[in-house]
């Protein structure tokens, strides 16, 4: 019968041991990671949620107040969070039952920022009667008092 024992301090572990050991050292900050990666996917969709929901305050909470973005279809840079109220409380008076889905997120994490790229689908009704568009876009977001807060979007549609 063979006997096994712990390494001895200065014997040799063998490789799958030591994969071992260093993945079981590394488990928690990876599992972190994709928690944080996860929290700004979520803090994405309750925005678009706030949004369909046709509540700007919910929306607000979300919103940096140095906020600035690049729209679809904007010349110049839109600086600041209370233009973007104001736009998406414009946009809430003229649409209804609107919808947006998140397709092949991936998050990016730096300290207290990240950024986030996906493609988008949404759909929805206005006086105009039903829209759908689709479209890819950038969100960058910076972490303040444990809650990220979005700071800049960047979109592009795609015909």
């Amino acid at each position: 019968m063979t006997r096994r024992t712990a390494p001895r301090p200065g014997r040799r572990v063998g490789l799958a041991a030591s994969l071992a050991l260093a993945l079981a050292a590394l488990a928690p900050s990876y599992v972190r990671a994709q928690d944080e990666e996860q929290e700004v996917i979520d803090t994405l969709v309750a925005m678009w949620a706030a949004i369909e929901a046709g509540d700007l305050d919910a929306y607000a909470q979300y919103i940096h107040p140095e906020f600035t973005a690049f729209g679809e279809n904007d010349v110049y840079l839109a600086e600041g969070r209370a233009l973007e109220l104001r736009s998406y409380g414009d946009y809430l008076t003229r649409a209804r039952d609107v919808h947006t889905e998140m397709h092949q997120p991936e998050v990016t994490i730096r300290g207290d920022v990240a950024w986030i790229t996906y493609y988008w689908t949404d759909s929805g009704y206005t006086d105009g009667g039903r829209f759908a568009s689709r479209g890819k876009s950038t969100r960058i977001f910076v972490r303040e008092d444990g809650r990220w807060l979005c700071i800049h979007g960047h979109y592009t549609a795609v015909p």
